[in-house]
C-alpha cells in the first residue's frame, strides 16, 4: 500500500526488479548466449543478477565482489580461476540483452516531462559521454588519447523518463560528434547538447528531421544578426551584420537586459537562419544559446532548458560514484564490457525508482504545488540499494505470496535512506518546471512548541 509520504509501494520496487531482472527471461538469455552449457555447477541467473547488484557496493574489486554476492546467493563454490574465466564472450552477450531488456521497460513508460517542455516536443533528449581509464592491457583494443587504454560510452537519456534509452562503445580517442546522428527516428524531439556536437551540419539535420535543438554558442562561429527582437539597440545596422561587431561597437548594448535575435550562420550561399538568445549570468557576463524553439519559449525558458542538460551529467556521476563504472580492473575486452552494461543496468534501476515514484505523485497545479516530503534522489537511493543489495536477491528468489511483505519493506528502506537531503534548498531544475516548491520550514521555535504539550490544569 502506497502511503502519501512515499509515493513508492513494495509492489512498484517488485515491478522493476523482476520486469529488469527476471528469472525466466534470465534463463532465455542464458540460453541464447549458451553461457550455461559447459558448466554444471554454474547458476547463470545468479551470476547475472550477482553481477548488476555487485556493481553498488564497492566493496572491492569489481570481479571479486560478484564473486563474493554469488557464493553468498548459496551458488555452488568453484576456485576463483574458474569463475574469473566465466568471464568471456557469452557472458557479455547475456549482459546485452539485459541491458536491452531494461532498456525496453523504460521505453514503455509513461513520460513525466514539466509543461515548458512538452510544448515544443514529446521528449527531449541528451547526448553526451563519459570516460573510462582501463588496464595498459586493452590499449590495442581501445585506445586513449594518450598512452594509456580508455573506452567511451556515449549515451542519450530521455528527460521524459529520467534514464539511458541507448548508448554505444568505442575507443576513447574517438571523438564524441562521431556517435551523434540525427536521423528520422529523432522527429517530434528535442535534443540539448554540449559544444562537443555542435556542427552546422547537424543543425541542419535538425531542421530536416524536425528536431528542436539548444545548445550554446561556439566561439568561434560568427553568427549574422538578421533582426533584434528584444535588446537595447543604440543605432541602426545593416542586417548580416556579426554579432562580434555590434556587441564591440555598442550598437546592441549588454547592460543586463535579455538578447533575442534572429541570426544566420554558415556560408552566404547556403545560409542556416536560426534564433540567438542572450541572457545575463550572475557575474556581468551573457550566455549565449542557439535554438530553433518558437518565440513562445521566452529566453530564460531557453536558458532554463540548456540547464536541463546537467541530467546527464549527473547521470555519469551516478554510474561512476555509485555503480563504479570507472572502477573496472578486468584485462580482456569481453569482461570489460560486461561489467561496464551491469554498471549501467544498476544505475538504470535507481533511476526507474525514481522514475515510477514521480509518476505515482500528486501533479502539481498551474500554480505550484508545495512538495511536503523529499522526493528520491538517484545517487542517495543508489547507496541505499547497494546497502540492501543482498536481501533483493533474496527477495527476488521468493515465492510471490512471501515476497510481498519483504518488497514493501525494501521500497520503505530505499524511501528512508534514498530521499534528496537537499530538495529544500537545491531543488532540481526539473522539479521547478515541473511547478514544484518545497514546503516552506518552520522555525525552531515552532517546531519545539508543536512536540511540546500543554500542562493539565
Amino acid at each position: 500500500m502506497t502511503s502519501e509520504k512515499t509515493q513508492l509501494s513494495g509492489q512498484v520496487v517488485r515491478e522493476i526488479f523482476e520486469a529488469v531482472l527476471p528469472e525466466e527471461h534470465l534463463r532465455a538469455i542464458v540460453k541464447k548466449a549458451h553461457f550455461e552449457e559447459r558448466s554444471r555447477k554454474r547458476d547463470a541467473v545468479a551470476l547475472l543478477r550477482a553481477m548488476v547488484i555487485a556493481a553498488s557496493t564497492g566493496y572491492g574489486g569489481r570481479q571479486r565482489d560478484v564473486a563474493r554476492i554469488y557464493f553468498d546467493s548459496g551458488a555452488p563454490a568453484v576456485v576463483r580461476g574458474g569463475f574469473y574465466a566465466w568471464f568471456g564472450p557469452e557472458l557479455e552477450q547475456a549482459m546485452v540483452a539485459v541491458l536491452h531488456s531494461a532498456m525496453t521497460y523504460a521505453a514503455a513508460l509513461p513520460l513525466d516531462l514539466p509543461p515548458v517542455m512538452a510544448k515544443f516536443a514529446r521528449d527531449f533528449h541528451i547526448f553526451d559521454s563519459t570516460t573510462i581509464k582501463l588496464p595498459l592491457e586493452l590499449f590495442a583494443e581501445y585506445p586513449g588519447a594518450g598512452k594509456y587504454a580508455a573506452l567511451k560510452v556515449h549515451k542519450r537519456l530521455s528527460v521524459g523518463l529520467g534514464t539511458v534509452v541507448d548508448y554505444s562503445i568505442s575507443p576513447a580517442r574517438d571523438h564524441d560528434s562521431l556517435h551523434l546522428t540525427i536521423d528520422e527516428s529523432w522527429r517530434g524531439l528535442g535534443v540539448l547538447m554540449d559544444l562537443g556536437y555542435a556542427s552546422l551540419k547537424r543543425l541542419r539535420s535538425c531542421e530536416e528531421h524536425g528536431v528542436v535543438f539548444v545548445l550554446r554558442l561556439k566561439e568561434n562561429w560568427k553568427p549574422r544578426v538578421q533582426c533584434i527582437h528584444r535588446g537595447e539597440v543604440t543605432a541602426t545596422f545593416f542586417a548580416g551584420s556579426d554579432l562580434d561587431v555590434l556587441l564591440e561597437n555598442g550598437t546592441l548594448r549588454m547592460d543586463g537586459r535579455i538578447i533575442d535575435a534572429t541570426v544566420t550562420l554558415g556560408p552566404a550561399g547556403q545560409p542556416l537562419s536560426c534564433r540567438l538568445v542572450g541572457v545575463p549570468g550572475l557575474y556581468g557576463d551573457y550566455h549565449f544559446y542557439l535554438t530553433n524553439l518558437p518565440r513562445a519559449a521566452g529566453p530564460r525558458q531557453v536558458a532554463d532548458l540548456y540547464r536541463v542538460r546537467w541530467e546527464i551529467e549527473s547521470d555519469n556521476k551516478l554510474d561512476k560514484s555509485c555503480a563504479h563504472l570507472d572502477e573496472i580492473a578486468a584485462r580482456t575486452g569481453p569482461a570489460v564490457r560486461a561489467l561496464l552494461r551491469a554498471s549501467m543496468v544498476s544505475s538504470m534501476l535507481a533511476c526507474l525508482i525514481v522514475h515510477r515514484q514521480r509518476l505515482g505523485q500528486r501533479r502539481p497545479s498551474a500554480s505550484g504545488a508545495e512538495r511536503k516530503y523529499a522526493p528520491l534522489h538517484p545517487q542517495t537511493l543508489a547507496r541505499a540499494m547497494a546497502a540492501t543489495g543482498l536481501r533483493i536477491a533474496a527477495t527476488l528468489d521468493l515465492e510471490a505470496k512471501a515476497a510481498i511483505p519483504e518488497w514493501q519493506k525494501i521500497a520503505d528502506y530505499l524511501v528512508h535512506l534514498g530521499s534528496d537531503p537537499n530538495w529544500r534548498s537545491r531543488p532540481s531544475v526539473l522539479d521547478q518546471m515541473r511547478g514544484w516548491r518545497a514546503a516552506s520550514r518552520r522555525t525552531r521555535s515552532a517546531r519545539v512548541a508543536s512536540t511540546v504539550r500543554p500542562r493539565a490544569k
